[in-house]
């Protein structure tokens, strides 16, 4: 009579041993978390600033290209967070802020939540930057008054700047990085 065939080796993990590599993902899962918001918060950060330095510079070349006034205004009149409009304000009209004759040329969605906008400008009278024709800012009572400023973008303790000249050119800095980065 023939012994029986040996059965094969078994194949595969035991138990113990997926529950070893489970644990070992998991701390390695919880060390790269924090890490990952950081990184997550830093790139919302910088997009938000580069879609709004964007915002002003396409405002500026459009006033160049068509030789008139274009405004870059929030969404809602009051807080540049619930997102921002460029349009070509219709003749005569006085009002800041989009309405019906206005010529809309770009839209940016509302900010993600929790990163906020401080806006220092020297019109204070109400939240927009307004280009003429030869491309430099101007206050809503005089195109030959220029309007400048900062606005600070903040999230998770960090911060960006987009500043913005006399002459209408506008710049993005890191506070952490450039000393002369103030907002002012």
């Amino acid at each position: 009579m023939k012994p029986a065939p040996t059965p094969p080796p078994p194949t595969g993990f035991t138990l113990p041993e997926r529950l070893i590599v489970l644990a070992i993902v998991g701390v390695l899962l919880a060390a790269a978390l924090p890490s990952l918001r950081t990184y997550t918060q830093n790139q919302q950060l910088a997009g938000a600033a580069n879609a709004f330095l964007g915002a002003l510079n396409l405002a500026r070349s459009e006033a160049i290209r068509r030789g008139a006034r274009v405004d870059l205004a929030p969404r809602d009149g009051i807080r540049w967070e619930s997102g921002w409009l460029v349009f070509v304000n219709k003749p005569g009209d006085a009002n800041l802020q989009f309405d019906a004759g206005d010529a809309l040329i770009y839209s940016h969605e509302k900010l993600p939540d929790g990163l906020t906008m401080d806006t220092t400008l020297t019109d204070k009278s109400a939240p927009y930057i307004a280009y003429n024709g030869n491309g430099r800012t101007r206050n809503n009572m005089s195109d030959r008054a220029p309007l400048w400023g900062s606005w600070q973008f903040s999230l998770g303790g960090r911060s960006r700047l987009v500043r913005l000249g006399i002459l209408g050119r506008a710049r993005i800095c890191n506070p952490a990085d450039d000393v002369t980065c103030t907002f002012r």
